[in-house]
């Protein structure tokens, strides 16, 4: 196995493996995926075709082309919607020089078969994928994408909340193992972190203030106060270590509006002040001229209109 398809089979979720395994790239039993498994990967357009490396029909996962991407399901408030656009917004704008992630809401991730089957669709309300080509995309296809998202937050409702907080934990930690999970009421403010390590689910520890780190991102999630969309209210932003909000567009815009007037505030008053000098100047060469002493023969001095 070469080195690359073993770096995507320890990031791969069972199915990728075993999709990797039917391309004939090998290593089924070191991965731990039955070779019956080849036999349930999917075709694209319903059918089979024959792998003449295996000599057996194998069925080809569908691709985000083929599988649903919306539910037609709105969010469960405005607010939970704009919480979503905020995150999204202000971390795409932070890194729009990255082309190297890619950060979705409210979007169906796909991680097993049995999904396709059942239509059992998940859609994390935020998710961030790191090390991936930065592209539109209908959702996100474990199989086809080669890794899960490597953080996910859900925003927690009231009919939401109890699966938020069991089952859907449950599944990022056992079957999509994502690194990083969050949850976030946009109502109460209540913002729970947890991190994979042994394969099980810890507890982030926030710093003493409203926030926790994200060690994968290099960033912190805070409540803070303040005016989005028309709507004020207590907003989870993005801000870096050192407590800097990740602005939004709006924001960034009123930033350099701000920093452009200041600059041009100080520039008038730099020129008031050298106005100010020369009309002291002026003053006090009238003032020589008429004690009789001659401006010009003090030292080299330089009066206005001398």
């Amino acid at each position: 196995m070469t080195q690359a398809v073993l770096e995507s089979t320890r990031t791969a979720p069972p199915f990728a493996a075993a999709r990797l395994q039917a391309q004939g790239k090998g290593g089924g039993e070191e991965l731990g995926v039955p070779p019956a498994e080849e036999e349930e990967l999917p075709h694209a357009g319903g059918g089979s075709m024959e792998n003449r490396g295996l000599g057996e029909d194998v069925e080809i996962p569908p691709t985000e082309d083929q599988l649903p991407y919306s539910d037609g399901v709105p969010m469960e408030s405005e607010r939970h919607f704009l919480q979503m656009s905020l995150l999204l917004e202000s971390l795409k704008l932070a890194w729009k020089e990255r082309d190297d992630f890619y950060a979705g809401g409210d979007m169906f991730v796909y991680f097993s078969l049995d999904q396709t089957k059942g239509r059992d669709f998940r859609g994390p309300d935020f998710f961030v994928v790191l090390d991936v080509p930065r592209r539109e995309r209908k959702s996100w296809v474990v199989w086809q994408e080669g890794k899960g998202p490597d953080l996910v937050l859900e925003l927690l409702s009231e009919s939401t909340a109890e699966v938020d907080r069991g089952e859907k934990k449950e599944v990022y930690e056992k079957q999509l193992r994502v690194p990083e999970y969050y949850w976030y009421d946009p109502f109460t403010q209540e913002l729970a972190g947890f991190y994979l390590q042994g394969g099980r689910y810890v507890a982030l520890e926030g710093d003493g203030g409203t926030g926790l780190t994200s060690r994968l991102l290099g960033l912190q999630l805070e409540v803070r106060e303040g005016l989005y969309q028309g709507l004020r209210a207590p907003w989870l932003r993005w801000a870096t270590l050192e407590g800097e909000i990740l602005p939004t567009a709006e924001e960034a815009a009123q930033k350099a509006e701000e920093a452009a007037q200041k600059a041009e505030e100080t520039a008038q008053k730099a020129e008031e002040t050298a106005q100010k000098a020369v009309e002291r100047a002026k003053l006090l060469a009238e003032k020589l001229r008429e004690l009789g002493v001659d401006p010009d023969s003090l030292g080299g001095l330089a009066f206005p209109g001398s």
